[in-house]
């Protein structure tokens, strides 16, 4: 499930018109794309469900890197990629979201003018019946 989670959260990212200053969003960090780019930083899951139903609770890091001197620089498009994973529709294939639920942020310049945000969000997510 952790994979079809992935899968479709990058996807659903990609397809946002809000995002479309992002050059390439991956399921992992692009190796030659000029910023701004968004990919998975990392995943983890764990165990989770009800009796009647089995499920994960999926950990997604996603990371943002950009072109900006200015600390607040990719704030815009960090509020709409928030936006954007909180308005994931619950019934998937492969899958069915219970929740979704930001975690932590961590944002820091890097050199050449860039600068990197990494937002985690926790998805409680179930197998499908």
């Amino acid at each position: 499930m952790e994979n079809d989670l992935r899968a479709t959260l990058v996807a659903w990212l990609a397809a946002d018109p809000a995002l479309a200053a992002i050059h390439t969003v991956a399921e992992e960090a692009p190796l030659s794309v000029t910023p701004p780019w968004l990919g998975i930083a990392a995943s983890a899951s764990a165990d989770w469900g009800t009796k009647e139903r089995n499920g994960r609770e999926v950990r997604v890091a996603l990371e943002l890197e950009t072109f900006t001197d200015l600390t607040s620089g990719d704030s815009e498009l960090l509020r709409a990629i928030e936006r954007r994973v909180l308005d994931l529709p619950p019934f998937q294939p492969g899958f069915e979201v219970a929740s979704i639920r930001f975690l932590r942020s961590r944002s820091q310049a890097r050199p050449d003018n860039r600068r990197g945000a990494l937002v985690e969000y926790r998805f409680r997510i179930f197998a499908p019946n």
